[in-house]
């Protein structure tokens, strides 16, 4: 399992570059939520694909939407998100 740090670092090898402002977002949601940073890594990945782009506001709210719905797994958050209509 990547941390945080470490998924954004391989999002960047990637090509994908975050500004100081979406780490804010992201960090900011990781600790309002309490969320794992598996649950983070997930909701950054269902953000950029819905979005095309980093949202903060959107992975805020998904990330919040994901600790109430008490995701336990992947599998779940997926289900979730589409039950949400993130991905479609």
């Amino acid at each position: 399992m990547k941390t945080v740090e470490d998924y954004i670092y391989f999002l960047e090898d990637k090509g994908f570059h975050f500004a100081d402002e979406a780490i804010g977002f992201i960090y900011f949601g990781k600790q309002y939520t309490n969320a794992p940073d598996w649950l983070v890594n997930v909701c950054i990945e269902m953000t950029l694909k819905a979005q095309k782009q980093f949202d903060g506001s959107f992975y805020v709210s998904l990330l919040e939407s994901m600790t109430h719905q008490k995701v336990e797994n992947r599998q779940q958050a997926l289900y979730v998100a589409e039950q949400f209509g993130v991905l479609v």
